[in-house]
C-alpha cells in the first residue's frame, strides 16, 4: 500500500527540483481537532500543497508563513485559535486551538535529514523526529524509552519538559491473512478502515480468487514462501484462518522464528481451545520453546461471544489493536 502521508516525500522532491519547500506539523491540539498532533501540510514555494494540518480553517495562514520561512530559513512555531463560526464551517462541533511547526527545508530542516527520513519511511523503518522548538534543532531518533512508547502508540507530541516535539514515523500498518475464507471477507473491508493494508495468502485457487476479494492482493504461494517474501515486521499482524496445519503451520513457524520484536506484532491462529493444543503439541516437536509459543493468540480473537463470520472479525480486529496499543491483557 502506497502511504496516504506524503507530505515528507513530496516536500524533499520539491526542494531538490529547485522550487523551495516547507513542512508545517501539528505539534498540539486542545478541543475540537480535526488532524491530530503530527499530521503534516508540505508547502512549495510556488505555493502548491499536500497534506493538511486542520480541516481548512488555517490552511491559508500556515502557507503564507512557510512561504516567510521558506525566504528566511528559519523555523517557527505558529498558534491559532479556532472559532467556533470557523470550525462549524469545516464540519467540527466546537472551536480550539492548534499549536503548527513549520520548518523550510534547507534551512532549519536539512536536506539531509529529511532525505534520511524518507529514506527509512520507503525501508518500512521505524523512527521518531525529535526537535527543539525554541533553536529548531531536529534529530532522527530510533531509540529510547520516550520514543519506544510514542512509536508503540502512534502518539506524537511534545515531552513532558516542553520544548522538544516528537514527530512519530511508524510504517503502514499490514494485515497478512493466510486463509481466504469466509471470515477474512469480513476481516479485509474492517482492516481496511482501521488503517491496515491487508495481504491474503492461500495456495487453493477456489479460496483466493479476485472473485471472492475483488482489488486485493491475493498470493498463492506456499505460506511460508510468501511470508518470507512479504517480511514480517513490527508494524504486520499475521492472523491464521484456514484451520489446516499443512497450510497454516509453516507460516506461523516462520513468524515464530523472528527474534521478539523483530517479527510480527500480533499472531492469531484460529481453532478451539482443543486445535490448539494439538498445535502447540506439533510446534513443540519442532523444537519452539514454551515462551514462543506464548506469542501465539488462541483461540484468536477477544472473547466476546462471537457468532458467525463477521462478528469473529470484530474480536480479531478488536485483539489485534489491544495488543498493538499495549492494552493486551
Amino acid at each position: 500500500m502506497d502511504r496516504f502521508d506524503q507530505a515528507p516525500e513530496t516536500a524533499l522532491a520539491w526542494h531538490r527540483d529547485g522550487t523551495g519547500a516547507a513542512l508545517a506539523t501539528v505539534i498540539e491540539t486542545w478541543g475540537s481537532a480535526p488532524r491530530r498532533a503530527g499530521a503534516q501540510l508540505a508547502v512549495s514555494g510556488d505555493g502548491r500543497i499536500e497534506g493538511s494540518v486542520s480541516g481548512g480553517c488555517v490552511e491559508g495562514a500556515v502557507i503564507y508563513e512557510a512561504a516567510d520561512a521558506i525566504a528566511d530559513g528559519r523555523h517557527r512555531v505558529l498558534e491559532f485559535g479556532v472559532s467556533d463560526d470557523d470550525a462549524f464551517a469545516v464540519g467540527l462541533a466546537c472551536g480550539g486551538t492548534i499549536r503548527i511547526l513549520v520548518e523550510p527545508v534547507g534551512g532549519s530542516l536539512p536536506h539531509d535529514t529529511l532525505a534520511a527520513l524518507v529514506d527509512a519511511r520507503t525501508k518500512r523503518e521505524a523512527l521518531a523526529y525529535a526537535v527543539d522548538l525554541e533553536t529548531g534543532a531536529g534529530q532522527l531518533v530510533r531509540e529510547g524509552e520516550e520514543v519506544a512508547t510514542r512509536l508503540r502508540m502512534d502518539r506524537s507530541g511534545v515531552a513532558e519538559d516542553g520544548r522538544t516535539f516528537y514527530a512519530i514515523h511508524n510504517p503502514p500498518l499490514r494485515l497478512v491473512l493466510v486463509g481466504a475464507v469466509h471470515i477474512a471477507q469480513a476481516l479485509v473491508p474492517m482492516a481496511r478502515i482501521a488503517g491496515y493494508d491487508p495481504v491474503l495468502i492461500d495456495p487453493r485457487p477456489a479460496f483466493g480468487s479476485d472473485a471472492r476479494f475483488p482489488g486485493e492482493t491475493i498470493l498463492d504461494d506456499w505460506p511460508d514462501e510468501a511470508v518470507t517474501q512479504l517480511g514480517l515486521d513490527a508494524r504486520t499482524a499475521l492472523v491464521l484462518l484456514t484451520h489446516d496445519p499443512k497450510i497454516d503451520d509453516p507460516a506461523l513457524e516462520t513468524a515464530l522464528r523472528a527474534a521478539p520484536g523483530e517479527g510480527p506484532f500480533y499472531i492469531g491462529a484460529l481453532g478451539s481451545t482443543r486445535t490448539h493444543a494439538k498445535r502447540v503439541a506439533r510446534l513443540t516437536a519442532n523444537g519452539f520453546t514454551e515462551a514462543e509459543l506464548s506469542r501465539i493468540h488462541a483461540p484468536v480473537g477477544l472473547d466476546i461471544g462471537a457468532a458467525g463470520p463477521a462478528e469473529i472479525a470484530v474480536s480479531i480486529l478488536a485483539q489485534m489493536t489491544a495488543v498493538l496499543r499495549g492494552k493486551a491483557e
